[in-house]
Formats: C-alpha cells, structure tokens, sequence
C-alpha cells in the first residue's frame, strides 16, 4: 500500500515538475529548470545582482566625503557648527523618497517582474544624480536626491532576485554579492568624492575657474557615476526574469496537484519538491504583517540600520572637523582614502570569509558578536582623536574597517532570514517593507546623526561626556538596544 502512494505521489511530483521547469513561456521556470540542472554556482546571474546593488549603492557612498564642503559652499548655515543640520538632511532626503515608495515599487516586482523594476531605476540614478552634481542651491540639492530615493526601487527588488536564482546552498553567498556591492561602493565612491570633488582647487592647470566643473565643483564625481549607470542600465536589458507568470489554468491545474500530493515526512528525496510544490500554492497568501519572523527581522534591522546610516554620517563630520573641537582636522580626500581602505576589506571579508563562516556559525551568533565588539570599538574613537601622524592613520584604518565588516555581517544575515520566512510570490512586497522600513531608519540616521553632532560640538565643556563622547555614546546605546533585540521573545527565528 505504502509503495502504491509513493508510486502515485512520484507520478504526482514528475507531472508538477514538467509543468514547473518545462514551461517555455515562464521565464521563472527556466530559471527553475536551470537551477536544476545546474548544481554550480550561477555566476553570470550574480555579476547582474552585483552590478545593479553597486549603481545603487554608489551615490550613497560617493557623498561622504564632499557633503560637509558642498553645504558649507551653500552659504546656507549661519554657523560653521551648524552645517551638519543641513548635511544631516540631505543625506536624509534620499532615504525618505526610498521610505515613501519602497512597498509599491515591491508590489510592482511581484506584478511585472523584478527586471522594469531594475531598469528603471538604474535610468533614476542616471537622472537625479547628474542632476545633483549641478545643484546650485540648498534646495535643488535636497529634492535631486528625495526624487532619486523615490524613483530607485533597486535594492528590494535585487534581494528577491538574488533569492531567486541561487540554489538553496549559495543564497548565502548571493545576499553576500549585495553587500560586497556596498563595500566595492565605499571603494569607489569616497575615492571618486574625495578626489574628484572641487577639481578647479585641486588640479587648477587641468580645470579652470570658469570652466564647467570650475563653475559646479561637485559635478565631476556625480558625472563619473552616471556614466557607470547608463553602461549598467543598458546591460540590465539582457537580465533573465525570475518571477513565475503563468495563467489561472496553470495556477488551478498546480493546485490541483498539490492536493493530490500526500508524502510521507520521511521522504526526503521529495520533500523539496514537495516545499516547491506548496510554496506555489499558498491561496490566499498569508499576510506579511502577520509573519512574525519576517517583521520581527525586519524591526532588528531596521535598528541596526538606524545605527549604521548615523555613523555612516557622523564619521566624516567627525573626521573633517578642526582638532579643538575633538575631530581628526582630515581633508575631503583622507576622509575618502579612510572609506575606501575599510571598503576593500569588506571586500575581501564578504566574498571569501562570510558565507563558509556563516554555514558553520550561523547568522544569529555573528550579529551579536558583531554588536558587542561595535559597542566597544566605538567607545574608543573620541580619545584617537588625541593622536596624530602615522599612528592616528593606521588606528582609524583599522577601526573603520573593522566596523564596516561587522556591520555588512549583520545587513547580510538578516537579507537571509527577511527572504527565506516568505514564498516568491510575496517576496518582492516583503523585501519592499524592508526596505521602506530600513529607507524611515536611514532617514532619521543621517538627519539625527548630523543633528547630534552639531549639538554635541556645542557642548564641549560639558562636565558629563563632553563634545564627540557624547556620540559615540548615544551611537553604541542604539546599538545595545539592536543587540537585545536579537534575542527570543522578540526575534523569530524559524528553523
């Protein structure tokens, strides 16, 4: 009798997997079938996932370092103390158009596929960010980089993707793509801002006064980059499709056989196909906001975010400012070589050492042990700032690098969790409340972040945690409260 229901479950399985992998007109199912075939590494869908993260991620990072110079050339703060309020707030603004549309630009993944998505974002970047680099005025500046938030549904839609065409045993490493994508960013992009920034006062017998870039010294590095977006935006016309599209026919003759499909616990040479089988078949779907593991890991994000936008943005105010208000006194192009230094060693972390460290360790006890060693690096940046020379240089390399790892070792296990706790058809939209949430947090990061500092500048002869101390301690207290979060009752970590 047993063998009689294994023999029908198997004819069950081959008839679902045929209407799975060998429809030709699914673009899904030739990724399926693709999977399937091919147990290697699936490296030209993953040079896509990169290429698209890092057009996403570059001007981000290409801000760090010109930011406090291009508001200062404003004339819009009234107090050099002041500059980073205005700072704090464009650096804010792409977050909150990326908040206000993250969700929508998901549903409309999971609807169209995640390949518009991709392309008309990367066309954003090309826009906006050129458009940003001839900003005139305060203003101008500001709603360039809200309209490039609002309009670039890049990120959400590259997770699902990364899920999608990986085999289970490399999601690891394609999530791992994504954040290598913002190290090469901080790679390039404090390295392009540092120095391309300004180029009439660094090269002046290459570039004029009166000249283009004389005229909009910030232009330069925000041109570069747009370059890098249209050669991407033209490549992502070539990108393979992972979403399913099949008619309501092929939707009920799936259900159909998923009811028929009666298998043994023990049967492990079905039970993947058995969870394909089920995951296509989720009528009516379950509501996101009711998945607690999913909204549990997207909340312990969210904080985690909120920490890593506000160093993100205090860092290079604190490392630009004078050495009598308890910065480094760098210059736009330290500021950058600093970046670019802990990019590369993200780099090398992600792309060789989390993903095996991550299948031995798990996610989970990396993040904590994360957040306990940002806690106490943190604590020792204010008194670096009381050295100087070679021996300053090397102790900021190493901090920022080693803050930078554990903080993309976070990001990356909790892309895992975010995107194995929902099936595809509602990945796009769950990987969209992700990001809109994460967009709130990085929002309030850089406009708190910069608000702080400049508060903090004001306190110097405070008798409890003068200055920068003040900072840094506010900054590892977010991170505490992150680090608790990670523990049962709140986080839902599903086996």
């Amino acid at each position: 009798m047993c063998d009689k229901k294994m023999a029908e479950n198997r004819e069950v399985l081959l008839k679902q997997e045929e209407r799975v992998y060998y429809d030709e007109k699914c673009p899904g199912c030739k990724i399926d079938k693709l999977k399937q075939s091919n147990p290697n590494i699936p490296y030209k869908h993953l040079f896509y996932v990169f290429i698209v993260a890092l057009v996403q991620d570059l001007p981000i990072a290409t801000l760090f370092p010109f930011i406090y110079f291009m508001v200062r050339d404003f004339h819009i703060a009234k107090r050099e103390e002041d500059i980073g309020y205005y700072a704090g707030a464009i650096g804010a603004a792409f977050m909150c158009g990326r908040f206000l549309t993250s969700l929508v630009w998901g549903m409309i993944a999971d609807r169209y596929g995640r390949k518009p998505v991709i392309i008309f974002g990367t066309i954003s970047v090309l826009i906006f960010n050129t458009l940003f680099g001839l900003s005139t005025n305060f203003w101008m500046a500001l709603s360039m980089r809200f309209l490039q938030g609002a309009l670039c549904g890049n990120l959400g839609a590259v997770k699902a993707y990364a899920s999608e065409i990986c085999r289970v045993e490399y999601q690891a490493l394609g999530m791992s793509i994504i954040s290598t994508a913002w190290g090469i960013a901080l790679v390039i992009g404090p390295a392009l801002g540092g120095f391309l920034a300004q180029p009439a006062e660094k090269l002046p017998h290459i570039f004029s006064q009166e000249s283009l870039f004389g005229r909009f010294p910030y232009f330069l590095p925000c041109l570069f980059i747009s370059m890098i977006a249209l050669v991407i935006t033209i490549l992502c016309f070539w990108l393979p499709e992972t979403l399913h599209f099949h008619n309501k026919v092929d939707e009920e003759e799936n259900e159909k056989l998923c009811d028929q499909l009666e298998v043994n616990t023990n049967g492990s040479d079905l039970s993947l196909n058995l969870q394909k089988c089920e995951e296509d078949c989720q009528t009516p779907q379950q509501s996101l906001y009711r998945n607690w593991p999913l909204m549990s890991s997207i909340i312990v994000f969210c904080v985690f975010q909120l920490h890593d936008m506000a160093y993100a943005e205090i860092f290079p105010l604190w490392a630009v400012s004078p050495k009598n208000f308890g910065g480094l006194g760098y210059s736009s192009s330290d500021v950058g070589e600093a970046l670019s230094i802990s990019g590369i060693g993200m780099l090398i972390f992600q792309l060789f050492v989390y993903p095996p460290l991550e299948r031995k360790c798990g996610f989970l006890p990396l993040t904590r042990i994360g957040a306990v060693v940002t806690i106490a690096l943190l604590s020792t940046y204010p008194f670096m700032a009381k050295l100087s020379g070679l021996s300053l240089t090397l102790l900021i390399d190493c901090a920022s690098v080693m803050k930078n790892i554990i903080s993309v070792s976070i990001a990356t296990g909790l892309f895992l969790l975010q995107n194995r706790v929902v099936s595809q058809k509602q990945r796009g939209a769950a990987n969209g409340i992700a990001m809109a949430g994460m967009s709130l947090f990085k929002a309030i990061g850089p406009a708190g972040g910069g608000s702080l500092f400049s508060w903090a500048l004001n306190r110097q002869h405070a008798s409890f945690l003068p200055g920068v101390h003040m900072v840094f301690f506010i900054l590892n207290v977010v991170e505490f409260i992150a680090l608790m979060m990670t523990f049962k009752p709140f986080l839902d970590v599903p086996q």
